[in-house]
This record gives C-alpha cells, structure tokens and sequence, in this order.
C-alpha cells in the first residue's frame, strides 16, 4: 500500500504469538511500517518508548496497558487504537477520547465463539443433558428409574429468554432462528424493528423471566446491571429453568444462584462467576445441576485469529482513508461491554 502508517503492536507475547500466525504478520508487514520490537507487552521501556514516538497506529490486544495521558504525550503522531479483542474499557482512557484518537473494537469477531457457545449451551440445557450425565456417572453399567427423573427433557416449542441485544445477544438470536423454540428478548436500547428483524418478542424483563424456559445474559457490565438477576428476579423463573451466564459474573447475584440450584429450583451454566474464579468451597462445583467452565465461551486457539483478521482489517481501511468498520466513540461506554 502506498500509505503504509507506522504501527506498534502493545498486547501480551502470547497474546501475540496465539493472534498473529505467519499469514497475519506477514499481512501486517504489507500493510504498514513496523520496526523492531514489532511487540511490546509495556510502554515504559526505552525499546516501547523509542517505537511509541514514531507510532501512527496501536494494535491492542489482552495484556495492553491503559493508554494514558502520561502515555499519550510520549506518542504525538498516534492516530488510532485498533483493538485486537471485545471491550475496550480496560486500556483506552478518556485521555484517548479528548485527543480524538479513532478507537476500535473486535467485538463483533469475538462474539462469534460466545454466540456458538450459547447456542450449545441452550441446546444442551432444554435436553438437560447434565443432569443425565451426572446421574449416568453415578449410576454406571445400568439403566433404571433414574433416566427418567430429569424434568422435560427437550427443546421442542421451549421459550428462551435473551437479556441483551448486545452483537452476542443479537447473534444468539440468529442462530436460534432454525429451531423450533420461542424467543423472546429484553433490551433498553432496542426497538420494535430491531426485535421484528431478529424473530424475536421485546419485552419487559420481568416478562421475560416468568415465561423462559432457560434464560441467557447477554447485557454489559455496568453499575446498574449489577446483580441484574437477584434474589427475587431469579425468584420469578419457572421451576426447571436454566440460567445461562456468558457475559459477566456481576450480572448474577451469586449467593441467591446458588440458593436456587442447591434446592433443585434452577439450572445453570455458568462461563462467567463473580468472584472468579469461584471460592473452592463453592456448591457450583459439585451440583449435578450446574455446569461450569472457566471463562472459555470467547476466542480461544485458531478462534483468535478472528480477532487480529479484525484489527489487520481496521488497519486497512485506516491505511487507504476509508471509514472504519467497527469503530468505538467515548459515547459508547455507557451501553457496551
């Protein structure tokens, strides 16, 4: 490219090593100006320090320190924090917003493997397919009663409940669209339109818990969605629901989860946990009803390479003067992850 903009990658060197295979660095070398190190995981060093000077354009990923002012005034030629992950508000301060730096997010790739994960999730969770592998464990070399102790068990005509049009929220419901299950969906943000375009029904959330059959968060972390499903909102669901958490732990109250599933009440996959990793004396751990992985649901091994394709894409479009395909304004933080 004839514009090819002086550009620092600033992530963990194994973030780097995991995003950028030889065909993305080698995408990346014809797209722009890149000197040895190509890779910082700091900005303080007098390696990072010489780079950021001459720096039009950070390539961010897991690991980036906060850009800050103090930072800033080391790198007077940025233009542009291209983010090679989801949510932005772990590096980029308001620093980046005053000296209106263009901001981007790989929001929209990571959401992929979260919605794919959900699907499953959901999928599994209406044939209670835990609860059958817990009591099969127990049960081993015989069939009996047991097999039919799990309540339900299908996702025929089921209700799921989408808390969150957010790009996961919004993609989950598109990959719904071929089952046969009622979805309904609660966001402050959408409209009639945007849930008419998704096949889904808007409505309130508490509506939405009271008629799910298994409900799945998909809402940010923000202080008014702290424990968005607490005692007496869990409390609403059905006898046999599932909770299902991608997003953030906060979303849940954990206490009042646990309650729920101790009693048989509720079922649950939980991605996400508050506090995380959960204390080891956690009754999440061993209830046949509750599945738990460690935060997995976003890009992991070749999933990853969605991200910096993502960012190398942002880069071109900066690089040839084009708008950018994700871009992120200080506006923004109120309402995303």
């Amino acid at each position: 490219m004839k514009n090819r903009p002086e550009v620092l990658v600033v992530m963990a060197g194994e973030t780097y090593q995991q995003l950028f295979d030889e065909p993305r660095r080698d995408r990346l070398t014809r797209l722009a100006a890149v000197r040895d190190p190509v890779q910082v995981a700091e900005l303080g060093s007098a390696a990072a320090r010489e780079r950021l000077a001459e720096a039009e354009v950070l390539i961010t990923g897991w690991g980036c320190p906060p850009v800050t002012a103090e930072v800033l005034a080391r790198a007077p030629r940025l233009r542009a924090v291209l983010h090679a992950a989801g949510s932005v508000k772990g590096h980029v301060t308001s620093a980046c917003w005053d000296r209106g730096l263009i901001v981007t997010s790989a929001a929209a790739a990571n959401a992929i493997p979260v919605a794919e994960y959900t699907l499953a999730a959901v999928l599994m969770a209406g044939k209670r397919a835990h609860r059958f592998a817990a009591l099969y464990t127990g049960h081993p070399g015989v069939w009996g009663p047991w097999r039919d102790s799990p309540p339900n068990p299908s996702n025929y005509r089921r209700t799921v409940g989408i808390v969150g049009l957010s790009r996961v929220g919004r993609r989950v419901a598109e990959l719904l669209r071929p089952f046969d299950v009622r979805v309904l969906a609660t966001d402050p943000y959408a409209s009639a339109a945007d849930a008419s375009a998704l096949g889904v029904t808007l409505v309130g959330l508490e509506t939405l818990l009271g008629g799910s059959d298994t409900v799945t968060l998909h809402a940010p972390e923000l202080p008014e969605t702290r424990h968005l499903l607490d005692g007496g909102r869990l409390a609403l669901l059905p006898d046999g629901a599932t909770v299902i958490n991608t997003a953030r732990g906060s979303l849940v109250d954990t206490a009042a989860l646990t309650a729920e599933c101790a009693a048989g009440r509720l079922d649950a996959v939980l991605d996400v946990t508050d506090p995380e990793p959960l204390p080891a004396g956690s009754p999440l751990y061993t209830l046949p009803n509750v599945v738990l992985t460690p935060h997995i649901a976003g890009a992991m091994g070749t999933e990853t390479h969605r991200l910096a394709d993502a960012a190398l894409d942002e880069l071109e479009s900066f690089a040839g003067g084009l708008p950018q395909r994700h871009p992120v304004g200080g506006g923004d933080l109120a309402r995303i992850a």
